[in-house]
Order: C-alpha cells, then sequence, then structure tokens
C-alpha cells in the first residue's frame, strides 16, 4: 500500500470502523491519530489485521466495566501491532518486509524465537483442552477429532508434571504436529467454497508483499495466512507453542 489514495481509504476505513465499535459516536482519524493509522498503512499492516487489533483492544476495554468516553485510534495502536506481529509470524512475513513491502520476505523464524510473554505451557494446553471440548460438545468439531482431543488431554496431564529440556522440547514438538492434524481434520470436513474464500482473504492480506517475493515464498505465507484465517472462522485453537 503506497499511494496516497490507498493510505486515505485505509484511514477512512479505519475510522469508519472505530465509530460503530464506539456506538455511533464519531471519533475522527485526523492529525496524530492521521499519523498512528497512515503508519499502519504504509507499514503494511492488512486491513482486517488492523480491526483484529480493534477488536483485541475493545475486547479487554469492555471487561473493565461501564464505558465512560469513546475510544481514539491511538489507544489501540499497541494491540494493533501486537496482532500484526502475529500475522507476520503466522505468514512468515519479516519485519523488515513489513516495514518496508520493497524488502524481499523470508520466513522470520528467528526473531520469533525466545519470545514468549504469554501463558505457561499447562495453562496453554488448559485453555486449548477447554476450547476443543466446547467445540466438540457443540458439535463444530467432527468426531475425527476425538482422538486428538485425547492426545491433547495427554500432553496437559505431561505439561502439568512440569517437563524440562529433552521431554519439553519433545512435547512442545508433539504439539505442532497435533495442531497440523488439526489443522488437516478442518480442512477435509471444510467446504470448497469456505477454502476458496480463505485463500481468497490470505492473498488480499498479501498483496502489497507479492511484487517483492519469491514465488515460492508467497505461495507458502498464502497457504499460512489461508490456515490462520480458517483457524479463525472456524474457532479452533492453536496447539502450537513457542
Amino acid at each position: 500500500m503506497s499511494s496516497h489514495t490507498d493510505v486515505a481509504e485505509y484511514c477512512r476505513a479505519i475510522e469508519t470502523y472505530l465509530c460503530r465499535k464506539n456506538d455511533g459516536h464519531l471519533v475522527r482519524v485526523v492529525g496524530p491519530s492521521f499519523d498512528v493509522v497512515s503508519g499502519w498503512a504504509t507499514r503494511g499492516v492488512p486491513l482486517k489485521v488492523a480491526l483484529g487489533g480493534i477488536d483485541r483492544y475493545f475486547d479487554r476495554y469492555y471487561r473493565k466495566g461501564t464505558r465512560r468516553r469513546p475510544v481514539k485510534i491511538d489507544f489501540c495502536e499497541a494491540d494493533v501491532l501486537d496482532v500484526f506481529d502475529e500475522w507476520r509470524r503466522a505468514t512468515g512475513v519479516t519485519a523488515a518486509a513489513a516495514s518496508s513491502p520493497a524488502t524481499a520476505a523470508q520466513p522470520d523464524d528467528e526473531q520469533a524465537a525466545g519470545r514468549r510473554t504469554g501463558p505457561s505451557l499447562p495453562e496453554h494446553l488448559q485453555r486449548v483442552l477447554s476450547r476443543l471440548s466446547s467445540l466438540r460438545a457443540t458439535g463444530a468439531l467432527p468426531d475425527a477429532a476425538e482422538p486428538l482431543l485425547d492426545a491433547v488431554s495427554a500432553a496437559f496431564d505431561t505439561a502439568r508434571a512440569r517437563v524440562r529440556g529433552d521431554e519439553r522440547r519433545a512435547l512442545i514438538t508433539h504439539l505442532q504436529e497435533l495442531d497440523a492434524q488439526l489443522l488437516s481434520i478442518a480442512r477435509a470436513h471444510t467446504t470448497a467454497d469456505v477454502m476458496a474464500t480463505t485463500r481468497q482473504e490470505a492473498v488480499s492480506e498479501l498483496a502489497s508483499f507479492r511484487a517483492t517475493m519469491a514465488p515460492e515464498a508467497f505461495e507458502r505465507a498464502v497457504e499460512r495466512a489461508a490456515a490462520r484465517a480458517l483457524r479463525q472462522r472456524l474457532g479452533l485453537p492453536t496447539l502450537s507453542f513457542s
């Protein structure tokens, strides 16, 4: 996204969405707020990703109780950038490519490694198990996922034993394998039109990086982004832990 028109349209879309989130209160994206949002646009933050960051801020804001005043877009920036960082790691787009789409993009595994600010491994697995069980109870998870649920439950029991070293690394590798199984099951039980829609969403998200990525790298990024979109559409948790 490089032209002035594109940035202006991006900012208008953010302003419209912010108005809806603020129950119709108009909070203009002008002045310093415009600088914040246009910075997201020129950095390559996909609009859908930015909206996800705004949703994250509002979800936390709602949990605090009665709202007192409309939210300015500036307050959402940390959450937008957090969601963008998660999206980059999921798709393999590097920080350099994100800040300047003219830079070729390659997987960013090195930068993703070693940064852990979320829940512990047992807490992560407890949340995953709870989410999968809920999906299974409502029929959103097919019968084919039953062995997967058992495997996650066993992994949770192992994690609660406070495994260390090689055992912990083996468990984390196992979770990556289970996550791949979950996505495979999801794809097998998802209609072709939904799969096509998630792929198109992925291509749109990555459009600003396409010209500077090798075809193979772009295709890998699309596959990762499509998997992320499918996971979000179906409400599937991420089993992998990093």
